[in-house]
């Protein structure tokens, strides 16, 4: 399912996976997944910790790192369900807020992520550089 949401990525996932099953992520504090029949993953979602968050006065954040449902699954109320299990999870933390992004372009998302509460607060274009 991660390579259905970042098919970029492919290659990093196993290493991304194999880290935080060690414990070693530095990306992936949680995870939670939808199993529906017959044992098969129909959605997850995968929360960090931050240090800063847009709009957040918070130093650290839980952070929605991924949110997947399979296109099959979609509008059963999979996808609400993993946000609820992660904000019960980030109060059972003592945490007062939860923050997420999408891609602007990703208008599906953004209004999924309004319906369910989510405030917008900025929009931004990040860049990095590789330093030599």
């Amino acid at each position: 399912m991660r390579s259905e949401l970042w098919p970029k990525d492919r290659s990093q996932h196993p290493i991304e996976l194999a880290e935080y099953f060690a414990g070693k992520s530095i990306d992936i504090v949680e995870t939670f997944v939808v199993e529906v029949a017959n044992r098969e993953l129909a959605g997850f979602i995968e929360l960090n910790i931050r240090n800063f968050a847009e709009g957040s006065r918070s130093s650290r954040v839980p952070y929605i790192e991924a949110w997947f449902v399979k296109p099959e699954y979609r509008g059963r109320g999979y996808g609400k369900a993993l946000i609820q299990q992660a904000e019960s999870w980030a109060v059972q933390e003592g945490f007062k807020e939860i923050a997420s992004d999408t891609e602007t372009h990703n208008h599906t998302s953004i209004a999924l992520h309004k319906k369910l509460g989510f405030i917008e607060t900025e929009r931004v274009v990040c860049f990095l550089k590789p330093l030599k």
